[in-house]
């Protein structure tokens, strides 16, 4: 009784270390970039952190609130007469709150767009403006180097800070504590206010003028960039700096923190975006953007990606996700209910105890160049292969096991310049490759044995050898190149090796030498003792 053909078997080689990780492959769902152009370059992004999570973006003389759901602009407030800053939503989504390059500062009705209050008391511009925890209270910082709490229903100032020493371009209210502000300046510091105390109670320097600062929602750390930097400080142990991390090749201008707060992104105006794990705060991904970025944001649900950039550019990426009520629906659509097919065969697969399952046996379907192989035609098993573009390591694995069966000078005999062309271009495109390299040099070197005598009567088939020729030849010459690198190499190593065993064979030489000149009697200083005749 004769056994089973056994098919093909592809080599199966190492595989090389990938740069696609489960952290890059998350990333990169945000897919499908939506591009807007504003009128000018989006100085501040904000997400609502209520459902649907519209987002307001800060361009020219303008806040729009922009759409999750349809990337549309649903509210414009343009009641600025200079340059608009820092357009925040509260977190019930019900209020904006922006500054401007003249000082004022006002609260807006995302419903209406009705201005709802004023504050005036700023001289210079103001860059940021954002609810307190407390929603009675808002945060503002601007060029005057002042930092004040204003009491929304009285438009009057609860607290005024002073003590920065250039315009300050950063700040927030602690989450945790709504008593704690953080500021960050451009006179490189950054500082912690506590409004029991009415002062200063903590100032870190950054190294560099500071573009943005944030915190942990537990309030222990505190992270500030600033210049090419990002800082990391321990408020628990008096601001001592933890980590002090420097990717991004131009000053950082924005940074942002997902919903769980274990990735930390940020903007930079090299164009990039980098996402941080804060365990080690290791980049663990990086997003390449058309112009320089002023500002990023992600939304609380982590499914949109959104980047302000110089040039007006609005860019918006979106992770698409299965909610738990599509889930659910599919599910239910996907019940057996009577009159349904899937009603009719339930239970088919269902083992009863006691019974006997007679198994099936599907028979196999062969590939073409297994049925060829089967019955010992290697030539149409070889064209077979080629023909169906199938991947090099199969056609590689076909010439192994044709050289396995004697078989190769018989696949390549007989052969006229249009059956051999595919052949060729395999060899002009694989010859290279390091792991099919030793076999396909065999390969050709049987090919140009049979085929010599006829060469100059195709020019088809003289180009592909030339070409073929040309790239050994580019082989063989880099392999020289890269032979000579590895011999300077070893040579400096063994020189440097050298040197380093010569210096401490010398060293203790001299430690030897003292230590025997130390070990030595000593010459006599006194006077010899006379002689007795």
């Amino acid at each position: 009784m004769s056994s089973d053909f056994k098919s093909l078997t592809v080599k199966k080689y190492p595989r090389l270390p990938g740069r696609k990780t489960a952290e890059s492959r998350y990333w990169r769902k945000f897919k499908s970039p939506i591009v807007v152009k504003e009128f000018a370059a989006v100085s501040s992004i904000h997400f609502s952190e209520t459902s649907p999570y519209d987002f307001a973006v800060t361009a020219s003389t303008r806040v729009q609130i922009y759409s999750s759901k349809t990337h549309q602009v649903k509210k414009t407030i343009s009641r600025f007469k200079d340059v608009a800053y820092s357009g925040t939503i509260r977190n019930d989504g019900r209020l904006v709150v922006a500054g401007d390059a003249t000082g004022l500062i006002q609260i807006f009705d995302v419903g209406s767009r009705a201005i709802l209050r004023t504050f005036r008391d700023h001289r210079h511009p103001v860059h940021v403006a954002k609810f307190s925890s407390d929603k009675t209270q808002i945060l503002s910082a601007s060029d005057d180097k002042t930092v004040r709490i204003w009491d929304m229903p009285s438009e009057t100032p609860v607290t005024i800070f002073t003590g920065h020493e250039d315009y300050i371009r950063a700040g927030m209210v602690s989450h945790d504590n709504p008593h704690l502000v953080l500021s960050g300046s451009y006179d490189q510091t950054v500082k912690l206010w506590d409004m029991r105390t009415q002062g200063c109670v903590m100032t870190m320097n950054h190294g560099a003028p500071v573009e943005c600062v944030d915190m942990f929602p537990d309030g222990g750390v505190v992270v500030s960039a600033g210049g090419p930097h990002l800082k990391v400080f321990d408020l628990l142990a008096g601001g001592r700096p933890m980590h002090s991390l420097s990717n991004h090749q131009k000053t950082v201008t924005s940074m942002c923190f997902d919903h769980s707060y274990s990735r930390l992104l940020t903007g930079s105006l090299d164009h990039h975006v980098k996402v941080y794990n804060v365990q080690d705060y290791s980049v663990v991904h990086s997003v390449k953007y058309p112009a320089p970025v002023m500002s990023v944001a992600l939304s609380p649900d982590d499914t949109h990606l959104v980047a302000g950039m110089a040039g007006g550019l609005l860019s918006i990426r979106q992770r698409v996700v299965k909610s738990a009520e599509v889930q659910t629906r599919r599910a239910q659509e996907e019940q057996a209910h009577g009159g349904t097919y899937k009603y009719f065969v339930r239970g088919q697969k269902t083992a009863g105890e006691g019974d006997f399952i007679v198994e099936s046996q599907k028979k196999r379907r062969l590939r073409e160049y297994d049925r060829y192989l089967k019955v010992f035609q290697y030539g149409n098993a070889l064209d077979a292969c080629l023909r169906t573009n199938q991947p090099a390591v199969t056609t590689v694995s076909l010439i192994q096991e044709l050289i396995h069966r004697d078989g190769l000078r018989q696949a390549l005999s007989g052969r006229d310049d249009i059956s051999l062309e595919p052949l060729a271009q395999f060899l002009v495109r694989n010859i290279n490759n390091p792991r099919y390299t030793a076999l396909l040099v065999d390969v050709t070197t049987v090919m140009i044995d049979m085929y010599t005598a006829v060469m100059g009567q195709s020019p088809l088939i003289d180009e592909l050898f030339m070409r073929l020729r040309a790239k050994v030849k580019q082989e063989i010459a880099f392999q020289k190149q890269l032979f000579s690198v590895i011999g300077s190499m070893e040579m400096l190593f063994a020189k440097s090796t050298s040197t380093s065993v010569g210096v401490a064979f010398h060293n203790e030489l001299s430690s030897s030498s003292n230590t025997s000149s130390s070990l030595a009697p000593k010459p006599s200083t006194e006077s010899p003792a006379p002689t007795i005749e």
